[in-house]
């Protein structure tokens, strides 16, 4: 019997947060079966190249069994395909995987070759209308259960201020507002409606990188905010969501962001500062002590510039695992994901991490892999539906703001 038959993957679903307590049991069971290697694994969320399980990407996930795949727009052909290559990913994996995607919407929407673009957070906000908000998150977790992902990497929470719009950090269009409250308003109905859908959200990128000045794909952007004003701006809707009694929040990504007021770590260390990502004090003491966030934290890719030019994989992939973080994401080149994995074993085998750390990240990564719902069947009548209601929401944004 396969674990995934164990687990009752293809039974019906019912309410995400209905965790079945003989379904909680099977998932416990599974991981503690499981060898080193295996357990290794479940850490990874990967990134893939091309459009279907070649013999390269067949070998690579039978080597590192990861807990997750992530597509990208390289990945997707048609909806057929898109399908085919998620199906053929479960098929290949032991333990059920996150099958996850930055579906945000605007600059971030990997979906638009086979679907009406989505429209971005910040056109939504200024629309004024929590309606849009939660037409998109509806419309975008029924369109991924149908195409086979469990996951979105969605909504950003990050916050820019009008001062924080004229910074080249990439995320002038993604954000759903100006203020706390503004983001924190949008953000609960986008992420209700699509939760509601079966498709579980992560909150990102915490704790906040809308006052960073440069794209952590190039560098690390350096966040020159004391703690109360982290506190008092940022980091608000993360304090409010972990504070809701409906405990909706499974998963935050962690941010390469730098915060040299607060991270009493780090301080200027060979001339390199620490990333969010990387610091015991953001990952385990702010976000899990502080903040009380018993979840999955997952990083941001580890293959972006403000890592990847100051470490080695290898070193990045121990460093974040030592933070707190439990799933590590290597979004690209399959050497990186060779090597971080093989760094991983060896470090294991050489106690740097010990089994009660490992076990710590396998427990968070099983609870969160229970609430994951099977795919719905495959119909793209329906898609087209979607993708209509898509276009529909575009032409109502698009005339309240006299075409722009």
């Amino acid at each position: 019997m396969t674990f995934k038959k164990k687990l009752g993957i293809n039974h019906s679903p019912e309410s995400i947060f209905a965790m079945k307590e003989n379904q909680f049991q099977a998932m416990q069971e599974s991981f503690s079966s499981l060898s080193t290697e295996q357990k290794i694994g479940q850490l990874f969320n990967i990134g893939l190249r091309g459009t279907e399980i070649n013999n390269d990407t067949l070998e690579l996930l039978k080597h590192i069994q990861p807990g997750g795949v992530t597509i990208f727009a390289r990945n997707v052909a048609t909806t057929k395909q898109l399908r085919s290559f998620l199906d053929a990913i479960r098929n290949e994996l032991t333990i059920e995987p996150i099958l996850s995607v930055d579906q945000e919407g605007g600059l971030v929407d990997r979906l638009r070759k086979i679907s009406t673009p989505m429209p971005a957070a910040r056109k939504i906000r200024e629309h004024g209308d929590l309606a849009g908000a939660r037409t998109l998150g509806r419309i975008t977790g029924e369109m991924l259960r149908i195409l086979g992902f469990n996951m979105n990497f969605a909504p950003v929470i990050d916050i820019l201020t009008e001062e924080r719009e004229l910074l080249t950090n990439g995320l002038y269009s993604r954000s759903f507002g100006r203020t706390p409250g503004e983001v924190l308003g949008y953000t609960m109905v986008y992420l209700h409606a699509l939760q509601t859908t079966g498709c579980l959200g992560c909150l990102k990128h915490f704790p906040g990188i809308g006052a960073g000045e440069v794209d952590a794909h190039e560098e690390i952007p350096v966040i020159h905010l004391s703690q109360d004003d982290l506190i008092a701006q940022d980091l608000a809707p993360y304090i409010e969501y972990f504070q809701l009694a409906d405990d909706r929040v499974k998963a935050v990504m962690i941010s390469h962001g730098g915060f040299p007021r607060i991270d009493l770590d780090q301080g200027i260390a060979g001339g390199r500062l620490k990333p969010a990502t990387l610091s015991k004090n953001i990952v385990t003491k702010l976000l899990r002590e502080e903040l009380g966030f018993k979840h999955l934290a997952i990083t941001d890719d580890m293959e972006m510039g403000a890592i990847l030019k100051h470490h080695t994989i290898e070193e990045a992939s121990l460093l974040a695992f030592e933070a707190g973080n439990d799933s590590l994401l290597i979004c690209s080149k399959a050497d990186n994901i060779r090597r971080a994995f093989d760094g991983m074993i060896e470090a294991y085998k050489e106690e740097k991490i010990s089994d009660e750390r490992l076990n710590d990240s396998l427990q968070r990564i099983a609870n969160f892999k229970t609430l994951i719902q099977p795919p719905l069947a495959f119909d793209e009548t329906r898609l087209e539906e979607l993708s209509n209601e898509v276009a529909q929401l575009n032409e109502k944004l698009d005339y309240s703001y006299g075409g722009r």
